[in-house]
């Protein structure tokens, strides 16, 4: 059931949000410029890339040399608006006509990610990716990458059609009390890098300088 649900609630939610998605278009290319819409390549089902599509919530701008801002800079109050109420994830409904994306599944990471799981984290692409899932409902990016990962793995060997009537009726609630919309000390969400721990420098140099294990 699990298909012809998205494709369904899919259609419905677009063909009812027409108007408000074209005012909302209007606005963010007032407030925040063109192009509209955040494009950006992930993994889909078994990490098969797709494009996927997104309201902007940034702006473009650059510092001296150039390169973009970082994140943090370049967010709005606007764009973190967007964000806290999730208005930005509407235009993935799209994705979900076309098959690419789940109304409920992992969340499609950055293509880089890929070969940074271990082979139980990457068992998250065995369904589609979705609007919300599992570990959105239960912190969002207020968790670490590792508990993240296992909350996906576990829908992925738990999914059911109940479950996924639960996790929409969660994400309204979390929606509604903008719950877990950012990491403590991030504008979104820190880069993952890996499985591998972190070398604590300053433990290092102690341990050389006073010759004791770390």
């Amino acid at each position: 059931m699990k298909r012809p649900f998205d494709l369904l609630v899919a259609l419905l939610t677009l063909l009812l949000l027409a108007l408000p998605l074209l005012l909302l278009a209007g606005l963010i290319h007032r407030k925040l410029g063109s192009p509209v819409f955040f494009r950006q390549v992930r993994p889909g089902l078994n990490g098969k890339p797709f494009e996927m599509v997104k309201f902007r919530t940034m702006t473009d701008a650059c510092g001296p040399e150039g390169a973009l801002l970082p994140d943090a800079q370049r967010l709005t109050p606007f764009g973190r608006f967007l964000r806290a109420s999730s208005l930005d994830e509407l235009p993935e409904l799209w994705n979900v006509v076309r098959g690419e994306m789940s109304l409920v599944g992992p969340r499609p990471l950055l293509m880089e990610y890929l070969p940074l799981y271990n082979p139980e984290q990457a068992r998250r692409h065995a369904l589609r990716p979705g609007i919300t899932g599992w570990a959105q409902v239960n912190g969002r990016n207020a968790i670490s990458w590792q508990d993240k990962f296992a909350l996906d793995v576990w829908y992925v060997d738990h999914q059911s059609f109940w479950l996924d009537i639960k996790i929409l009726w969660m994400t309204v609630r979390k929606v509604l009390v903008r719950d877990g919309i950012s990491a403590e000390g991030e504008a979104t969400m820190s880069k993952f890098e890996g499985n591998t721990p972190k070398l604590n420098v300053v433990a290092l140099d102690e341990s050389i300088k006073y010759n004791r294990p770390i």
